[in-house]
């Protein structure tokens, strides 16, 4: 839809637009190919020639995807293809490279619908193919003077949607895990305590609720940029790489705290499902350890920084401008060193203030939202120019950088950190007032500017290059001022993990925060027996109740009352129905044939035929009758 707003004929919009909002035409774009993965836009395998037919100029195509998202329901496709124009047809109108063309379902030699079948999941992705595909200049995206164009049409529109359908994927995952998981933490017992009361438990779901909680907040900022009619490429990378690797860890802390329940599929499992396809979010639109070690940092480090982009731009004037692209580059020269300059001083600055105000902050600071924001907002600010003085060293590395694929991946660490830092603190600013999202914002706060810290001191251990000693002396003076190596940001502590457990576990408006988006979550939609998700919510709370009436009988060495005998039992009836798992009398098509038996059973009945003695009573008869 993007790409044709910006790029396209008056024609093509006018018949593809009304039909893709209104959802007559469903769209994909067919990119990938068996040899050009992370490396897409090669787009080896992928071409068209341009020829003339009757005297027509058009493009005979041939190509082969693969791992197309909707491709099996699409009834348009977007197909990029490498053009050649050996014969010079095009005449300057356009030109060579990547393109892209415009192709529906019936297109004749095009075929689409072969599916996947990506880890089980509902997930719409297959193939698209075709050989010696006649495309007239009519379908090619924005006309014939578009040919060529394809890579600024890629970079510019297509980027940013990664940063929106993903992530989301990640802040359901969170959703759900916190309100259904954190529920099921309070409602199975094991010693007769709720399992919400272990400290392992408490420490895997404190850490999935902070991870959610960050997911929450990027998703809500990085829509709202969009919304704002903003493409930040970068962003969008950070946001895919960083929530959907969240959203996995989310995922596998439900799964050790559900455990049995989450490992038996059936509609009481709610976890198991998300846990196989997981790692689709992790793979497409950019696999995560290609985004993470290569794209954040290597569009980001020239795409952000003030003068780098003009010196680029002077390197690439024509000769006959030399004389003023020397000039522009002296220029943008000296107010790069004088950044880098700044830089190292504002970290300095910054790292000693920060390192100061941290220390004589109490415990509970957190608890003053007012203290809460000014605090993390100095700690972003500190890791901000750390941040931006490593990036200045790495431009020491010249062309080599993109080969050092391990410094860029701390990098993006500590960028996706640092971001998804402001990303919490805004959303605490437009959610404040909510019960116990004080100490969740805390929790999610000192996670993150550890996990920024950590990624900088290993970069400055292993800094690479020639220069690479200097780099790191450069960044430990820089980063950690009052010691060169000393860290000053630690984990959270135990006791703030057990208040974000417990506001989890619990009746609380960080709960009923979460799930405000969710399916049954409130009395007008909820239907018992539905949905598990929405009875473990609804039994929450009587749980909790029934637990406090048992814990006083027990102080107050006492029977209950009619009416607390009377809550002990509907939470008993209800913990008993909801830690139940789901069970099958077979599990494929031969098994439930009439006559079945499995092979292994067959096999123990044929050896067991052959012996006297054929079963236990059996040997106990014969043993009994020689001992008379």
């Amino acid at each position: 839809g993007e790409l044709l707003v910006r790029y396209g004929t008056q024609e093509q919009k006018e018949y593809f637009l009304p039909r893709l909002a209104d959802g007559t035409l469903i769209p994909c774009f067919g990119l990938t190919g068996p040899h050009s993965g992370s490396d897409a836009t090669s787009l080896i395998g992928s071409y068209g020639v341009v020829e003339e037919r009757d005297g027509v100029v058009g493009v005979r195509a041939t190509f082969k995807k693969r791992y197309i998202t909707l491709a099996p329901v699409a009834g348009v496709v977007g197909i990029g293809l490498n053009l050649q124009d050996p014969n010079g047809l095009l005449k300057g109108n356009g030109g060579e490279g990547f393109t892209v063309a415009l192709l529906e379902r019936h297109h004749e030699g095009l075929r689409m619908g072969p599916r996947h079948k990506p880890l089980n999941a509902a997930f719409m992705n297959g193939t698209v193919e075709g050989e010696d595909v006649w495309i007239p200049m009519s379908h090619i995206l924005g006309g014939q003077e578009r040919c060529g164009f394809g890579w600024h049409m890629f970079v510019e529109c297509l980027a940013e949607g990664r940063g929106v359908s993903l992530p989301a994927g990640a802040a359901g995952s969170a959703r759900g895990v916190v309100t259904a998981v954190g529920a099921y933490a309070r409602v199975r017992k094991q010693f007769k305590v709720p399992i919400a009361e272990f400290g392992g438990i408490q420490e895997a779901l404190a850490d999935a609720g902070s991870d959610g909680l960050i997911c929450l907040a990027g998703t809500d900022l990085m829509n709202a940029i969009i919304d704002n009619h903003e493409a930040p490429m970068v962003i969008s990378s950070v946001m895919k790489q960083n929530c959907t690797e969240r959203g996995r860890r989310i995922i596998e802390r439900a799964m050790d705290v559900a455990a049995g329940s989450a490992i038996c599929l059936g509609d009481k499992n709610l976890v198991g499902n998300p846990y196989m396809s997981m790692p689709i979010g992790i793979t497409v639109e950019g696999a995560n350890i290609m985004t993470r070690s290569f794209q954040i940092i290597g569009q980001g480090l020239t795409r952000c920084h003030p003068h780098m982009i003009d010196i680029i731009n002077a390197l690439q004037m024509p000769k006959e401008q030399e004389a003023e692209a020397t000039k522009i580059f002296v220029k943008q020269f000296y107010n790069v060193l004088g950044h880098g300059v700044s830089n190292f001083g504002r970290s300095i600055s910054r790292g000693i203030s920060s390192s100061i105000s941290t220390k004589t902050r109490s415990k509970t600071a957190y608890k003053d939202g007012d203290k809460l924001l000014a605090y993390h907002e100095a700690q972003l600010l500190r890791l901000s120019a750390n941040f931006a003085m490593t990036a200045d060293l790495c431009f020491t590395l010249g062309g080599r950088l993109k080969f050092e694929e391990l410094l860029m991946g701390r990098l993006a660490d500590a960028l996706g950190a640092i971001f998804l830092g402001y990303s919490t603190l805004h959303h605490y600013t437009r959610r404040r007032g909510v019960e116990g999202l004080e100490a969740i914002t805390e929790h999610a706060m000192q996670r993150l500017e550890y996990e920024a810290q950590e990624a900088l001191k290993v970069a400055s251990d292993n800094f690479p290059g020639q220069l690479g000693p200097i780099a790191a002396a450069t960044m430990k003076v820089g980063c950690f001022p009052l010691g060169g190596v000393t860290r000053h940001y630690k984990p959270p502590s135990d006791e703030l993990t057990k208040e974000v457990s417990r506001l989890i576990t619990t009746p609380s408006g960080l709960r009923d925060m979460f799930a405000e988006t969710l399916y049954g979550s409130d009395e007008a939609t909820y239907k018992q027996g539905e949905y598990q998700g929405s009875d473990l919510a609804y039994a929450l709370p009587i749980c909790v109740e029934a637990d406090k009436i048992a814990s006083t009988l027990r102080r107050e060495k006492r029977e209950p009352t009619q009416a607390e005998a009377d809550k002990i039992a509907e939470a008993d009836a209800l913990r008993d129905i909801l830690i139940q798992v789901d069970v099958f009398p077979y599990l494929t098509p031969e098994e439930g044939s009439e006559g079945y038996v499995r092979p292994a059973i067959l096999g123990t009945e044929e050896r067991l035929a052959n012996l006297e003695q054929k079963t236990f009573d059996d040997v106990l008869e014969a043993t009994t009758a020689k001992t008379a």
